[in-house]
């Protein structure tokens, strides 16, 4: 079979793509110095270095869509854009998240690949042209000699290095922070429409009750009754609204049970439609010695009216009481994102770790649920304050909180622990997972290394951890066994810095 031709180049390209599929062109050096005008940190160059560089290259040209060079291969190249744009991408089928872009004429990018004191072992990610590409290939082996030739260039492509290296920092953090908020967004999504749904449900509900009583005054006061029968109404009233909001909810057998009873005493005598109200009287404490008392104050027609004001007082009571559960629920969530996210504070914060973890933990809460994880709290009694990034250090507690959750099964538990070290303060996750396998141990803190399947693990958690911890001039270490695995962050105490 005959290999294909690149539309415009005329000469074959080798099937398999990467960098042995692109096809060397002849020019001459000559040609290749004036290329090399072109470019920024070679324009001013002498001739004889850039005839010696230029003598040293391999030009290339890809066509869109080609491969230059993939993710995992060896670095052996630094490469000089002269024409065209390519886009690296983590993954060779994402092609809708690339890292980072190399494109001719820009000098912030037109230089790429490796260049002179990178540590970089291998490729990170994989190149893809999106226009055809003309590029001048040199070679690693020759760098301890571009250093003695070429010293102003070697220089400048180290600046470019440390320039990239910041810009892809910034971005690798500004990536990590938009992964976390991802890891929270949908359970802080169902966290707040729980109580959300409960509050307007209750509130709805509310309004049906709140007629329901108004019917009732309503009928109580064509009822030609006493003062001494309004006491009497007033105090059985109170006593159980009382009793509703201070009183021990019944298990559920008992609640039925004395529903029953209630249900038949109304119906012995004659009050209709019992089942509306024997719920809510049994809650209140309400029994049947309650009610004969009340019937002994009240007869005829008037004290089935009563109870029906009765139950409505207790209904309306009962759902006011829910809705200010769930508000107050969504206020809690709300002030945990806040102060989770240090919103509309300084970038440095005097924090109390015990406050950040609590923080976390209510807005993680929805994933302990959903493996119904029992979590257990061994704080110290008195922890200083620490200076510190405080929504990086939220980072850290999510992302060991998360992976803890993920490594267990349903009904495992997890144990968050402080403690006050002489220069530290320890915070240890620990939890009853799988454990990690002994020959991964020396990789879990690698950048883009993850034991989860492929779409469920970026990698980045523990790079992201580590880096921020050691940017809190901390440390990081772990344990783990299966059954067993525990992360010890220690964070150091300046005392100069710390608010007891």
């Amino acid at each position: 079979m005959e290999n294909p031709k690149i539309e415009g180049v005329g000469v074959p390209v080798p099937v398999s793509g990467a960098v042995e599929s692109v096809t060397a062109i002849l020019n001459s050096p000559e040609d290749r110095v004036e290329a090399l005008r072109r470019v920024a940190v070679f324009a001013d160059l002498p001739e004889d270095q850039l005839k010696w560089f230029a003598e040293n290259v391999e030009e290339r040209r890809i066509a869109a869509g080609e491969v230059l060079f993939r993710k995992g291969e060896k670095p052996e190249w630094m490469a000089i854009y002269l024409e065209g744009e390519i886009h690296a991408y983590r993954d060779d089928n994402a092609h809708d998240g690339f890292v980072f872009i190399a494109r001719a004429g820009d000098p912030s990018s037109e230089v790429s690949g490796m260049l002179p004191f990178s540590r970089m072992t291998v490729l990170s990610a994989t190149g893809r042209a999106v226009t055809n590409v003309r590029v001048l290939l040199f070679p690693v082996r020759l760098f301890p000699e571009m250093l003695q030739r070429m010293p102003i260039l070697v220089q400048r492509l180290v600046g470019i290095m440390s320039d990239r290296v910041r810009e892809t920092t910034t971005a690798d953090q500004q990536r990590d922070k938009m992964i976390a908020l991802g890891k929270l967004s949908a359970g802080l999504a169902h966290e707040l429409n729980n109580p959300a749904a409960g509050a307007t449900r209750a509130a709805n509900d509310l309004i049906v009750t709140l007629a329901e009583l108004r019917a009732a005054d309503l009928r109580l006061c064509e009822h030609d009754m006493t003062t001494e029968q309004y006491d009497a109404i007033r105090v059985f009233e109170n006593s159980a609204i009382e009793h509703s909001n201070t009183a021990t909810q019944l298990n559920s057998l008992d609640q039925s049970d004395r529903e029953d009873l209630i249900a038949t005493w109304l119906e012995e005598h004659g009050i209709g439609e019992s089942w509306k109200l024997s719920g809510n009287l049994v809650e209140a404490g309400i029994d049947e010695a309650g009610l004969e008392q009340l019937f002994g104050e009240i007869k005829g027609s008037a004290f089935g009216d009563v109870l029906a004001r009765v139950n409505a007082q207790l209904a309306a009571a009962k759902l006011a009481s829910e809705i200010k559960a769930g508000t107050s629920r969504i206020s809690d969530l709300v002030a945990a994102i806040k102060e989770y996210s240090y919103m509309d504070q300084a970038s440095v914060q005097e924090v109390d770790v015990h406050k950040a973890l609590e923080s976390t933990l209510l807005i993680l809460k929805y994933k302990l649920r959903k493996k119904s994880i029992v979590l257990t709290r061994d704080y110290a009694d008195s922890l200083p304050r620490i200076k510190a990034y405080g929504s990086e250090l939220n980072q850290v507690w999510t992302n060991l909180i998360v992976n803890a959750v993920d490594a267990m099964q349903e009904g495992g538990t997890l144990k968050v622990r402080t403690k006050k070290e002489p220069t530290d303060i320890l915070v240890e996750i620990r939890d009853n997972g799988a454990g990690i396998p002994e020959e991964l141990k020396s990789h879990i803190f690698e950048p883009f290394f993850t034991t989860k399947p492929v779409g469920e693990g970026t990698g980045l958690g523990l790079d992201t951890v580590s880096r921020i911890v050691r940017k809190h001039r901390g440390n990081i270490r772990f344990e783990s066994k299966p059954g067993d695995t525990c992360f010890q962050v220690r964070l150091p105490i300046d005392e100069s810095l710390t608010t007891q």
